[in-house]
């Protein structure tokens, strides 16, 4: 019979044989065999060096967002990208939407000092810091609730005077992403202004680059060139502008603040093997999400799981729905975790028709938008690469969307739409198409600009993409 105190050895004793994905862990009467250790501390460089992907993927998309807006001119907050008109395949940019004009700079903290942004009326606007963590919204969701404002920008620790007159914030960043969109298109965004403090009485012009002219990248990296991505914003920003579990990962494949990264050529090996699988990983839990909250209804996903933009429910962090969300979206604020009826817009995204498969390019596709849709202002449907997460490259338009507001969709006689998506148009339909791209699959996000009730009620749905091949 064995003793309760026999029991407890057992369990907590380890066999001197354990089989792992990594190969047979050997011990003798629990101490590891010499080349276990070298075993066990590889796959424990592999999981971590996976983890840190997944749980940095923010910050390397600003890093990688920087380093492309740079490539074509926007190289100082005085210099902001417009894309003017409007956004379109032209870069790889992760799922802009081809109905807005959108202004873009990097504020720079640390060669600048405190820095002021003014924006325009009438304007949605948003600050948030290089490990893409929300700072501020500025304009109609801001403190000047869109009738125009100063807001002045202050660097990780800085203890110097903070003049009247403006909203004033704090980053723990250095560098900082602004995202610029005004109602007044782009005449409007051009009255924004970003320059020093130090100037405030006579701040020099800015200069504006029509990014929509632009081909640049400005997607992260997919292989081992990813942590060379991170690594350059660990060494850039403070220590304390990174939560300890974080760093922790990090640092334990050799990426910190005070040493420059310099893996030898097995953590190099390793690393290379950890992005791929990591890239794979994420898109699973970007395209399959598993979280429950992830679901909106049939084939249609969430952005935002929980709706918290800072990902949290029950006070645990969503590691998933992080991942899920930075590695196909950009921005961060509250007012798109939490749209409000009327106000704001709502997001849904699928890659799969009606029968579950995932829409091929190859194939023809009709997507019903049923009448009296839920948007105030307009609803819209645009299409990206499923590899690129940008807008997909097609030889008919640099616009592959169509919206509501555009003048062009044809409607039903009961006030629905059919939206006809792949290689060819079908006869008559032309203006309500989409072309796709045989050999490439694609994925659609429908927004609802002022969303009503019904679209949160869910007394309004949308359909599932039925094949019509």
């Amino acid at each position: 019979m064995i003793s309760g105190l026999e029991e407890a050895v057992a369990s907590l004793s380890t066999p001197d044989t354990v089989s792992s994905p990594f190969g047979d862990l050997r011990f003798f009467d629990g101490v590891p065999l010499p080349e276990t250790a070298e075993t066990a501390y590889d796959a424990l460089d592999l999981m971590r060096a996976i983890e840190v992907f997944l749980n940095t993927v923010p910050g390397a998309s600003l890093v990688a967002f920087r380093n492309g807006i740079r490539s074509v001119g926007v190289t100082s907050p005085r210099v902001i990208g417009i894309t003017e008109p409007r956004a379109n395949s032209g870069a790889l940019f992760l799922t802009p939407n081809t109905e807005t004009t959108y202004g873009t700079t990097m504020l720079d903290l640390k060669a600048w000092g405190p820095t002021v942004i003014e924006v325009p009326e009438q304007s949605l606007c948003v600050v948030d810091d290089f490990w893409f963590r929300y700072v501020a919204d500025m304009g109609i969701a801001g403190p000047d609730r869109g009738e125009g404002g100063k807001y002045l920008f202050l660097p990780p620790g800085y203890d110097g005077d903070i003049p009247d007159g403006y909203f004033v914030y704090r980053t723990p960043t250095f560098t900082n992403f602004v995202v610029l969109r005004a109602l007044g298109g782009v005449p409007a965004m051009k009255r924004a202004r970003v320059y020093p403090l130090a100037e405030a009485a006579d701040p020099a012009p800015n200069e504006f680059i029509n990014l929509a002219e632009m081909t640049f990248n400005s997607i992260h990296a997919n292989d081992y060139t990813f942590y060379e991505e991170v690594a350059q914003l660990v060494r850039e920003e403070p220590v304390e502008a990174l939560d300890a579990e974080r760093a922790g990962q990090l640092a334990a494949i050799g990426i910190t603040h005070d040493a420059p990264f310099a893996p030898d050529a097995r953590l190099t090996a390793i690393l290379e093997k950890a992005a791929p699988i990591a890239a794979g990983l994420a898109r699973v839990v970007t395209y399959q999400p598993r979280d429950p909250d992830a679901v909106l209804y049939g084939s249609w996903r969430n952005g935002f799981v929980g709706g918290s933009y800072e990902f949290l429910r029950n006070g645990a962090r969503l590691l998933d729905a992080r991942t899920q969300f930075h590695y196909f979206a950009t921005v961060i604020t509250p007012a798109m975790a939490h749209a409000q009826v009327g106000a704001g817009s709502a997001y849904a995204y699928t890659v799969h028709d009606a029968n579950g498969d995932i829409l091929d390019g190859g194939r023809s596709y009709r997507l019903r938008i049923d009448p009296d849709q839920p948007a105030k202002s307009f609803w819209a449907v645009d299409i990206y690469d499923t590899q690129t997460r940008s807008l997909l490259v097609v030889p008919s338009t640099p616009y592959p969307a169509l919206a509501s507001n555009t003048g062009t969709l044809e409607a039903n006689a009961d006030g629905s739409y059919d939206l006809f998506f792949g290689p060819t148009a079908p006869a008559g339909k032309e203006s309500n198409w989409i072309e796709t791209l045989p050999g490439k699959s694609w994925f659609p996000l429908f927004r609802a600009y002022g969303p009503l009730e019904p679209w949160f009620d869910q007394s309004w749905r949308l359909n599932e993409f039925e094949p019509t091949d």
